[in-house]
């Protein structure tokens, strides 16, 4: 079958879609979960200078919650329940020789769930990241930072402690939340809801931004939603409200200049993390 289009003609009939389902349509869901793991697929890219969500892969991790039954873990201190397609890991049985291979460091307590994709000379940190996934090389997913699903974190960024990306699996249309290549995310920060974070960007501690975050060009005083421009450095801020000066202020994000040296010195990788 064309895996694109049975894909999608089983998701205009997905409450049909079962345990029972058809072995070509189970064979196409897993194909996708496998494509994505190895990163031969991934849920959305750059085309032409625009991000672009491939809505057939997104149905299928979808689906694949359907034909698989829930079944338990037992591990040395809890049980887990769960989707069987997920209660095992990424990694799991794998070899040192598996571990050289893929070329990314992971340390203890890392959760990474099978079908989503982690590029070499990346460190994962005691971190969690989700089905879907696409994690770049030289990426850092720092102390219980999240990658949500089908989120896509490029090339060199680093993800700081306690930060969430956050995951948009649904509605399939959606764009997932993207944060572009060499991107500092400050700590205990998140950026959710397709929000894409531009180019050489830093986030300072604390940043929340999600579509409906006001974000505001101190400069010009412009007032944009949704996308961080490249190379911006934003922190937290707040608006009064023009009507009412006895009103509480509200929370935006705050473009107050562009990255130079002395930002990218601060917060740039460190690449003996990732010998």
């Amino acid at each position: 079958m064309n895996l694109e289009k049975g894909i999608n003609e089983a998701w205009e009939n997905k409450d049909k879609v079962n345990q029972n389902s058809d072995r070509s349509l189970k064979d196409a869901i897993n194909q996708v979960i496998s494509d994505l793991d190895s990163g031969k697929s991934r849920v959305a890219e750059k085309i032409n200078g625009e991000w672009v969500t491939h809505q057939h892969l997104k149905k299928a991790i979808m689906l694949s919650f359907r034909i698989y039954p829930m079944e338990n873990l037992n591990g040395p201190y809890s049980s887990w329940f769960d989707k069987a397609h997920l209660l095992k890991g990424k990694t799991a049985g794998w070899t040192k020789e598996d571990h050289e291979k893929a070329g990314f460091r992971m340390v203890p307590n890392s959760p990474v769930r099978k079908g989503s994709f982690v590029g070499k000379n990346a460190v994962l940190m005691p971190c969690y990241v989700n089905i879907g996934a696409y994690i770049d090389e030289g990426t850092m997913i720092d102390t219980f930072a999240r990658a949500g699903s089908c989120c896509q974190i490029e090339k060199n960024c680093h993800i700081s402690a306690g930060s969430g990306v956050g995951g948009v699996l649904e509605p399939a249309q959606a764009l997932p939340t993207i944060i572009e290549d060499n991107v500092f995310l400050g700590a205990m920060s998140e950026v959710v809801e397709g929000v894409i974070v531009g180019e050489g960007s830093v986030l300072s501690m604390g940043m929340y931004i999600g579509q409906s975050t006001k974000i505001v060009d101190r400069k010009t005083g412009e007032i944009t939603y949704g996308k961080i421009p490249s190379y911006s450095v934003v922190v937290p801020g707040s608006l009064p409200d023009k009507n009412n000066s006895s009103a509480p202020s509200l929370y935006c994000a705050v473009i107050i200049k562009q990255v130079d040296e002395k930002t990218r010195s601060k917060t740039s990788v460190n690449d003996l993390l990732r010998e």
